[in-house]
């Protein structure tokens, strides 16, 4: 690996860590987007690298913070991770039968219909009489 590469992948996880512990985004929605067109991975090579990246420190570092501050329920957490489990395996091999950019294509509208209703609810929180 180049020093190019390697400031580029440090920035893009420090971004990602920043914004995952600040605003509790999931890091793949700036992870991804970031491995693909500042690494050039592929749509699936980015989104894998995302999910094996954000093993150790969610599990581990970034969930103290909160546990500490009393603000983690645990059993809601326990019965999503079943899911959770569940759908990352189905998902996964979904996305790697899907072409890849149609893959592509649906990370962006999900991406955006998420975007446009954040926005949408939050001008309505701040501009309500």
């Amino acid at each position: 690996m180049d020093m190019t590469s390697l400031i580029t992948l440090l920035l893009i996880g420090m971004a990602a860590g920043l914004l995952s512990g600040f605003i509790g985004i999931g890091g793949g929605l700036l992870i991804v987007p970031a491995l693909i067109y500042f690494m050039g991975l592929s749509q699936m090579a980015a989104q894998g690298t995302s999910l094996a990246l954000m093993l150790p420190p969610i599990g581990a570092l970034a969930v103290m913070n909160y546990w500490k501050a009393g603000e983690i329920d645990i059993q809601a957490a326990a019965v999503m991770v079943i899911a959770f489990v569940a759908g990352g395996y189905f998902g996964s091999r979904i996305a790697l039968a899907l072409d890849p950019l149609k893959l592509r294509l649906a990370f962006g509208i999900v991406m955006l219909l998420v975007a446009i209703r954040m926005i949408i609810q939050t001008s309505r929180a701040l501009w309500a009489p």
